[in-house]
């Protein structure tokens, strides 16, 4: 990709700087879950110190998608009942949607895009569990499926005029919608989510990651074919929108790992998870819309 103009360069800079900080305690959570030895009480600790956290846990676990017995009422029983990846997940969702805008000039479906982003973190993970022999951490591709595409909210804060442009040229052109990125902005939602990420603290794996997902010149890591291969995935069957359609042209985007054909891919996922991410995401996105 050609260099940014010094122009690009202070727009960029500006939004990634206007948006909002991720949450410490989110933070928090991912650092202590990186540690196999965790203890539950580690997390309930964070959580309880996190109010908005709290509520929007408990409006999860007794949500009608659960249908539990009894209302809980203490984010131990949560913890003991979802398990600590859930709730990891959860918080990450939380601070995710928390973050999006509820409104946006750029024409962009920001309900359906937490759908598809929450369904590829799903499908990068299980991708992981399944094909990845140990070479990418579920947990990890987890959250590189759900901030994959986290540069297009800059574009809808920010840049959305040019953003709405970008969307337009790639449905004229039947372009993907980050080669329609560079032509009518000069960058990708790749490049800028990672700026992003960076100003996150998140470690620098994600942050290439996230930069690297339309780079077909990066190095190859099982995380990055888990999260290609999890959006063309989710494309393929049209679960929420990312504003790029699935094209039948598309080249596999990690042949090698996962072969050629999606549906035969889609076939060999233990029997279902599909449904099972698709389902919780669905709860999630509905819940998230309601804050």
């Amino acid at each position: 990709m050609s260099a940014l103009t010094p122009e690009l360069e202070r727009k960029l800079d500006t939004a990634v700087e206007r948006m909002p900080a991720f949450p410490r305690s989110v933070q928090r959570i991912l650092e202590l879950t990186r540690n196999i030895n965790c203890l539950p009480k580690e997390i309930v600790a964070v959580i309880e110190k996190d109010p908005v956290m709290t509520m929007k846990i408990f409006k999860v676990i007794n949500s009608a998608y659960y249908s539990l017995p009894t209302k809980i009422t203490s984010i131990g029983q949560s913890v003991v009942y979802l398990g600590i990846n859930t709730i990891k997940n959860l918080a990450l969702g939380f601070a995710a949607a928390g973050i999006l805008p509820r409104m946006n000039a750029a024409g962009f479906d920001i309900q359906r895009y937490l759908l598809h982003s929450l369904v590829v973190a799903g499908v990068a993970r299980q991708l992981a569990i399944q094909f990845a022999d140990d070479e990418a951490d579920p947990g990890d591709c987890y959250i590189a499926g759900l901030l994959h595409d986290f540069g297009k909210v800059v574009f809808v804060q920010f840049l959305s005029a040019e953003f709405h442009d970008a969307l337009a040229y790639a449905k004229e052109h039947s372009l993907p919608l980050h080669e329609a990125e560079r032509k009518v902005i000069g960058v990708d939602h790749g490049v800028v989510g990672a700026r992003l990420a960076k100003r996150w603290t998140f470690p620098a794996h994600l942050i290439d990651c996230i930069r690297d997902h339309h780079q077909p010149a990066a190095a190859p890591s099982a995380m990055l074919d888990c999260v290609r291969t999890a959006d063309q995935l989710v494309r393929f069957r049209e679960i929420g929108d990312s504003g790029n359609p699935w094209r039948e042209a598309e080249a596999p985007a990690a042949a090698a790992r996962f072969g050629n054909d999606p549906e035969d891919l889609l076939a060999r996922l233990a029997p279902g998870s599909l449904e099972k991410i698709v389902a919780e995401a669905m709860m999630f996105a509905q819940l998230a819309g309601e804050r």
